[in-house]
């Protein structure tokens, strides 16, 4: 269970449930590079303005399951309004940009990219993501589908994270 604080922006409280920080192991598999677990730690955070600021981090695990490596950072906010929509801005060091508008209930928020801009090296040509973020029994559940040029949406990255 969480408290909503009684500082917390209105427009926050359908997100409210998301702010902390979650830590975990998920599993990212894509075609021509194999399945592999990572760990994670996302955090979401508020500073009294209508977002939340999302900061993502994973690396690679040591045989005892500690952290290893960094994989990727992914950074962004995400704003909610009195309809229970949902948009998104992210971006990370593999260069794109990704704007997601989605639904929100109570424990869940549905996203889909509606631009997805990219650098000319990027090394992935990331081209459209779906998103799922749900809490179950407490824990942060989420799925991140992806379709590049060559490859069309599919399951891409999946982890469970707990309550830091």
């Amino acid at each position: 269970m969480f408290e909503i604080p009684s500082d917390l922006n209105p427009a926050l409280v359908g997100l409210a449930w998301l702010r902390g920080r979650w830590e975990g192991t998920g599993y990212r598999e894509w075609p021509g590079e194999g399945k592999i677990r990572f760990g994670q730690q996302i955090d979401f955070t508020a500073n009294g303005g209508d977002y939340l600021h999302y900061f993502s981090q994973t690396f690679t695990l040591d045989a005892d399951g500690r952290p290893a490596a960094p994989l990727t950072l992914e950074t962004g906010f995400w704003r909610a309004n009195d309809r229970a929509e949902v948009e998104v801005v992210m971006c990370g060091p593999d260069g794109y940009a990704e704007i997601l508008y989605g639904t929100l209930q109570p424990g869940r928020v549905d996203l889909t990219s509606d631009a997805v801009m990219r650098t000319q090296a990027a090394p992935v040509a990331y081209t459209a993501g779906r998103r799922l973020y749900g809490s179950v029994d407490g824990r942060l559940m989420y799925s991140f589908d992806r379709a590049t040029d060559d490859v069309p949406l599919r399951p891409y990255i999946w982890a469970t994270l707990e309550r830091a």
